[in-house]
């Protein structure tokens, strides 16, 4: 069997959001019984079938790069996380739904990831002072993910999605809210297992297909 063409998908957000938890549910559809705190990196990997039941179908490995949430200092952090940053394909932002601050900092995540010379500590900016011509120009597919929905009370899920909800539009990337710790929220045929299919779908033409916005040749 030949060997699978890969991509390469950064999964960026604060320390405790559930970043391991769900790249384990994303690989294995498990959940993670005893989750520990990210040093560096963790990587795995998902097996995806691009354009899944038609004529192109074809497998990729989908290679999660799991980043330790820490901020520590600015200068010793920056050039610690820079190394896994390096051709980087599509990044998953995920944040805590219970943690306004988190999903703020996701702004600052993906400033770091796509430009090395910004500062990677304190929230860069949030919802009243951001600007969005700093990812007019990122080319590369981004997707939101909010994680422990279980924690909110039915009374104040709709206040608190509402109140995440600008998060996609200003990345221009869809979104995902979900629990960790059931992975029906990920079920074949879910309205989130399409928008995940979709994305890493996009990542793959990103890397393999398309260059400058033009169809390129790709050959097995």
């Amino acid at each position: 069997m030949a060997a699978l063409d890969r991509v390469k998908v950064l999964v960026l957000g604060d320390s405790g959001v559930g970043k391991s938890s769900l790249v384990h549910l994303l690989c294995h559809n498990q959940v993670l019984g005893n989750p520990s705190w990210t040093v560096g990196c963790s990587v795995d990997v998902r097996i995806h079938d691009y354009k899944e039941g038609t004529p192109e179908e074809k497998t990729y490995y989908i290679e999660l790069w799991d980043v330790g949430g820490s901020v520590g200092s600015a200068t010793s952090v920056k050039s610690t996380r820079a190394v896994f940053y390096n051709l980087l394909n599509g990044i998953i932002l995920v944040h805590d739904l219970t943690n306004k601050k988190s999903s703020q900092n996701l702004y600052r995540w993906s400033l770091e990831a796509l430009n090395r010379d910004v500062a990677p500590t304190g929230v860069l900016v949030t919802n009243g002072d951001y600007d969005h011509e700093q990812f007019g120009d990122n080319q590369i597919p981004l997707l939101v993910i909010g994680t422990k929905l279980d924690q909110i009370p039915e009374t104040k899920r709709n206040e608190v999605l509402t109140r995440t909800a600008f998060l996609a539009e200003d990345f221009n990337a869809e979104e995902i809210n979900l629990d960790c710790t059931n992975p029906r929220y990920l079920a074949a045929g879910s309205s989130n297992a399409v928008k995940l299919s979709r994305f890493f779908d996009k990542v793959i033409e990103k890397r393999y297909f398309l260059r400058d916005g033009n169809q390129v040749c790709h050959f097995s």
